[in-house]
């Protein structure tokens, strides 16, 4: 997996060769999958490489610092193919993480994935971002909540601030001109507790089009009516 490894090591990190292998399996898995059940329309080999497991990968920019990462109890929200969730674990094996999604099927994929791959302390919850979010066992328990290409910022953070603890971070994997979207998303964010901290560009050759990882501190609680129904986040955008 050259893409995979020389991207890697332009972000500072370093890939074993047990590592190496729980990658090449959850490619497999992921193409063999694909053909029954709807997960990605990425399945080349060195697509898959770039666009989701480097992808994924590149949210360990937000961890600043790295050290203690490994303790950390983390979402991902909409995790679909367990992107990029599961690549995070692969990475930093010793993480609590919980997978969400709401579809049955991509579930079924993930847990037989989680066993294939070896894993330990993965979580999948099939449900709705907002009736999970309001969940004792989860609301504000996380200490890194990230989500990929699930919806516009405004709707966004109301699915994904509540599980976020007080001094916690949300990142948000985005492509493109986001600038407005994240200005829209302003009231949001501090209506639910969020404080925006950085627009992080990502800078590596492997990608020609513009990515970036939205951080949002979590700075105070969510107001208890938040999430709203499911649905009316993304009908009805706190704009």
């Amino acid at each position: 997996m050259d893409k995979l490894t020389a991207g890697i090591t332009r972000l500072d990190l370093q890939l074993s060769q047990g590592q190496l292998e729980q990658f090449m399996t959850y490619y497999h898995e992921l193409v063999a999958w694909n053909e029954r059940v709807n997960l990605t329309t990425i399945t080349g080999f060195e697509e898959v490489q770039i666009k989701h497991f480097l992808d994924s990968a590149t949210v360990t920019l937000a961890f600043q610092p790295r050290t203690g990462i490994d303790r950390a109890r983390i979402i991902d929200v909409g995790t679909g193919a367990g992107i990029p969730g599961l690549p995070i674990k692969i990475l930093f094996p010793s993480i609590e993480l919980v997978l969400l999604d709401a579809t049955s099927k991509k579930a079924a994929f993930l847990h037989h994935l989680k066993q294939e791959l070896g894993l330990d302390n993965v979580e999948i919850i099939v449900g709705r971002a907002e009736e999970v979010a309001r969940r004792t066992e989860y609301r504000e328990r996380f200490d890194i909540v990230l989500s990929r290409a699930v919806a516009p910022m405004a709707t966004l953070v109301e699915l994904t601030l509540p599980f976020c603890a007080i001094g916690g971070i949300l990142i948000a994997q985005k492509k493109g001109g986001i600038e407005p979207e994240v200005s829209q998303a302003e009231r949001a964010i501090a209506l639910l507790g969020g404080h925006p901290r950085e627009v992080k560009r990502i800078m590596l050759e492997e990608f020609s089009d513009e990515r970036y990882l939205v951080i949002i501190d979590k700075v105070s609680a969510t107001p208890e009516k938040y999430p709203r129904q499911p649905g009316i986040p993304a009908k009805k955008p706190i704009v």
